[in-house]
């Protein structure tokens, strides 16, 4: 019990700060409204322990044995964030009322886990963490999981209520676009720690 509640503190403080699912789903509660964007909420508040779980039970080996693969799919999300973060400060201001259709869905949360650098840190951080050696390694494992998953659902839901809330205020077409071109540009400071990482993986070793 005294693990779980570690694991649970953990689960939160890593959840509610902002991040790249949080920057997205309250952005996406903003422009599309909660009723569209909760295929992406879902996807974000299952999908990431999901990864845990599979990071937990031995996915994250074969990074450790390949880790060019590793560092390629960081490569690849780092590349698609800034897309997004394009995407996102680049959406016209009538995309508040007409672009419902433009979220994310359910299975592209989930596959966005991914390519998250910060779910990547979070995900093997936890594991380290909170697992033992001698303990029993897959209950371990599923209680972390289980912690991600019962804070998921009220970290990322502030953040998309705060969209909501927000959605209210940004009446303004200038208002609207001030909004989504700030949401770009916070997308892009939330990978700087993964790109600082790729920095010293390719060039910081031939310096």
């Amino acid at each position: 019990m005294e693990l779980f509640l570690a694991v649970l503190f953990f689960a939160f403080s890593t959840t509610i700060t902002p991040g790249p699912n949080n920057v997205m789903i309250m952005s996406s509660g903003v422009n599309y409204g909660v009723r569209a964007s909760m295929p992406h909420f879902l996807g974000i508040c299952i999908g990431f322990p999901i990864m845990v779980l599979l990071v937990g039970l031995g996915f994250g080996v074969v990074f450790e044995r390949y880790p060019n693969l590793h560092q390629l799919i960081k490569v690849i999300g780092v590349a698609y964030l800034i897309w997004l973060a394009w995407h996102i400060a680049s959406a016209a201001p009538k995309a508040i009322q007409a672009g419902h259709k433009k979220a994310f869905t359910f299975w592209q949360a989930v596959l966005f886990q991914w390519v998250n650098g910060k779910a990547w840190m979070m995900a093997s951080g936890a594991v380290a963490a909170y697992t033992t050696v001698t303990g029993n390694q897959l209950m371990e494992v599923l209680l972390i999981s289980l912690a991600f998953l019962l804070m998921a659902f009220p970290c990322v839901g502030a953040w998309l209520l705060f969209g909501k809330l927000l959605k209210r205020l940004l009446t303004k077409p200038l208002l609207q676009r001030s909004f989504n071109i700030a949401m770009g540009l916070v997308l892009v400071a939330s990978i700087i720690p993964v790109l600082l990482d790729l920095w010293h993986y390719y060039f910081a070793p031939a310096l």
